[in-house]
């Protein structure tokens, strides 16, 4: 302060003015006065104790107190401003110096707070290189701090599509989240899922990116397990063939542990050798043909625990694996090696997964075992109820139980002489399936066989087993198709209680369906006798009797199954009755085998034999050859072998005529032709004698070994009282 007592003067005169004039002039100079004050760094409460003195100081005793007072506020008013600016600006302070401190420990509490997190935070720049990572990125994706910036593409990208897709997405809508395998620094394959979006800086329109990262290996590994099992368990619960479970098994590790085949061993109770299963790459099948190693290693897992596992080192490739052996749970030693396309390291995700795949593939092996069983107990239950003879010349039989276990059924067939030209023919089907139908089954076909021996015509038979049907529980509704062939006159005569029709196929005509004699199953009402309808078989054509199962599919109309039928039959025209029975069941059957079993009876009429008899002169072979050509086509044999036929027979019948009878007068030569049990057999007799040259000579001698080399068999007979040449030549089947 240097001038006080002016201020102080020069406030009293102010004041006086003021009270005096009372004008807002006089009162504006108290602005000016609290501003000199200020800057004089004079105190208010000296300006208010001076302002006192001058009021009740006399004679200025008696002034307006009031009007005084405003002249003292107008003064003070600077010091308000002044003082609320002071606040003011410490507070301003207060707040810069906080947020300076705040400013100067922010780094160091963010890098500890993103350092905190579990999962790998990263930043990138407006270019897409990473700018910032964590120290969770660097344990996940094995890059750290020191290396940054990572430019794009990262060096721990696998999948490049799908990041450039990933990428695109993020451009276009600023945020992209999905999963993908990364590489880490050292190799190893890491699944990840990542998480970005886009931010802007402040006072910037340059984009930059913040995501995070999560190491998903272990989840994924899990789930895959689970999912693996799942498939597993469902897939082999529907086997019911050792081959079929471990082809599953094989399908479901070929990729995630690089298998190429499965082998598993089954040791018998006794002393025999262990059985091979083996699924994939060829291998060997039996147990003295196995690799060494793989026997030492099999004899070896015998002895382990149930569900071991246990990875097997390759010796040239050292902390690698050649194969996995696992040994399953449950009755029997059952062991089986998992072989890898290449030496592998093995990891713990690769022995979890085996180990429980394992456990389940026990559990359907054990299913697997028990199904054989039953099934071959079902079978040989079966088959004791069906006959046992060989059916009689030109038929064959064939009995296909349903694929579920103990599915025994009531199909059955039966064929059989019941005169000396009359053959009885039966294919039945009782209603239900399993022991009961099987036991209905038996006690028809038993009665039927009996009725059959009477001699009595098919209607008639079929009436007589309505009466004993009708004594037999769960008969009811049993459906059958009888008929009785006449061997001499190729008639069959025949009779059908609700069954599906047989069908007939010639050489000359369409397939027929015999469908003339249809009545209503066995112990159903009816109001008349049962029809009964008669049907000529062609020279070369076949019959076929068949139960439901064969053409009845829940997805398919019967019709199309029995067109099918007839479609093999004309196909199969050429082949003796057993390759027929088996075209059939293999060509009919479904993808998952029968779901009802199927009997099929099949009878091939054969073509009438061929008879020549001719003077044995050369001028004759031309009808020889023509005959024997013409029988030949009606026989539909192949034109490749029907030549062969020819022309061995050609040299057999020129033998006879140029040497049976020299010297003297010409005698007859006899050709005799048929087909026996798929094959063709030929037979040429003379009364003459053959000279069987020591050599060939130019003009002749290679006759025999010509007739040799195209047929399948000659046999030469001469004695004083003639020769006879027997050729066979084997007719291919369908499969050849």
């Amino acid at each position: 302060m240097t001038d006080p007592d002016g201020f102080y003067a020069r406030y009293a005169a102010a004041l006086r003015s003021y009270l005096s004039e009372r004008g807002e002039a006089s009162l504006a100079v108290g602005h000016d006065l609290g501003r000199w004050a200020l800057a004089e760094q004079i105190s208010m409460l000296e300006i208010i104790e001076n302002h006192i003195r001058l009021v009740e100081a006399p004679p200025t005793s008696r002034i307006n107190r009031s009007i005084a007072l405003q002249f003292l506020l107008q003064t003070l008013a600077t010091f308000d401003v002044a003082t609320r600016g002071f606040i003011d600006g410490t507070r301003r302070y207060e707040h810069q110096r906080a947020r300076a401190e705040h400013l100067a420990d922010r780094d160091a509490f963010r890098s500890a707070l993103v350092n905190s997190l579990q999962e790998g935070f990263f930043v990138a720049d407006h270019d897409g290189a990473v700018i910032e990572a964590n120290d969770a990125f660097a344990d996940i994706t094995g890059y750290g701090a020191g290396g940054l910036p990572y430019r794009w593409p990262h060096p721990w990208v696998a999948d490049e599509g799908t990041a450039s897709e990933q990428l695109s997405r993020l451009l276009q809508i600023g945020n992209a989240a999905y999963e993908t395998p990364i590489r880490h620094r050292d190799g190893h394959q890491v699944w990840v899922a990542i998480s970005i979006n886009t931010v802007t800086t402040d006072g910037s329109d340059r984009r930059a990116y913040v995501g995070t990262i999560r190491d998903i290996t272990a989840a994924r590994a899990a789930a895959a397990r689970d999912n693996a099992v799942v498939r597993l368990a469902t897939a082999a619960g529907g086997a019911n063939t050792v081959a079929e479970v471990l082809a599953i098994l094989l399908e479901e590790c070929r990729t995630a542990i690089d298998l190429q085949r499965v082998v598993a061993v089954m040791w018998p109770k006794s002393d025999a050798d262990p059985a091979i299963h083996v699924a994939g790459a060829p291998f060997q099948t039996t147990w003295r043909d196995l690799d060494p190693f793989v026997r030492e290693t099999f004899e070896e897992a015998r002895h382990w625990s149930p569900l071991s596992v246990q990875p097997v080192e390759s010796a040239d490739y050292p902390g690698k694996s050649r194969g996995i052996v696992a040994v399953l749970s449950g009755p029997g030693d059952v062991a089986l090696w998992l072989e890898h396309n290449a030496p592998r390291r093995i990891s713990v995700d690769d022995q979890l997964l085996i180990t429980a795949l394992v456990g389940h593939l026990s559990l359907a092996m054990q299913h697997v075992q028990q199904f054989e069983t039953a099934r071959e107990a079902s079978l040989t239950l079966q088959r004791a109820m069906l006959p046992t003879m060989q059916p009689p010349s030109g038929f064959a039989v064939r009995y296909e139980p349903a694929v579920p276990p103990l599915e025994i059924g009531g199909d059955w067939y039966d064929v059989l002489p019941v005169s000396e030209h009359q053959i009885g023919i039966i294919v039945g089907d009782c209603v239900g399936r399993g022991l009961p139908a099987a036991a209905v089954m038996g006690q028809l076909r038993s009665s039927a066989r009996a009725l059959l021996l009477t001699g009595a015509e098919p209607a008639l038979l079929l009436e007589e087993l309505d009466a004993a049907a009708a004594l037999i529980p769960d008969a009811y509704c049993t459906t059958v198709f009888l008929a009785i062939l006449d061997t001499e006159s190729a008639i069959l005569r025949y009779s059908s209680a609700g069954h599906v029709p047989a069908v007939l196929a010639s050489p000359q005509s369409r397939p027929t369906l015999l469908a003339d004699a249809s009545s209503v199953p066995l112990a159903v009402q009816r109001s008349g006798a049962r029809p009964q309808s008669a049907h000529p078989l062609p020279p070369g054509s076949t019959l076929m009797l068949f139960t439901d199962g064969l053409v009845e599919r829940r997805d398919n109309d019967i019709d199309a199954g029995i067109a099918r039928v007839a479609e093999v039959l004309s196909n199969t025209m050429g082949a003796p009755a057993e390759a027929v029975a088996d075209a059939v069941l293999r060509e009919l059957s479904p993808p998952e085998g029968y779901d009802d079993d199927v009997a099929i009876v099949v009878y091939r009429r054969p073509q009438p034999a061929l008879h020549i008899e001719l003077p044995a002169v050369p001028e004759r072979l031309v009808e020889v050859r023509n005959q024997l050509s013409a029988w030949l086509e009606a026989q539909t044999v192949p034109d490749i072998l029907a030549s062969d036929i020819v022309l061995a027979v050609n040299e057999a019948c020129t033998n006879s005529a140029e040497h049976a009878y020299r010297g003297g007068s010409a005698g007859t030569m006899r050709l005799e032709a048929e087909v026996c049990a798929g094959e063709i057999q030929v037979r040429v007799v003379d009364s003459g004698t053959w000279k069987l040259p020591v050599v060939n000579t130019p003009t002749g001698g290679r006759g025999i070994p010509l007739m040799r080399a195209v047929c399948d068999r000659v046999d030469l007979d001469g004695s004083p009282a003639g020769t006879t040449v027997v050729m066979r030549f084997r007719v291919p089947t369908a499969e050849s």
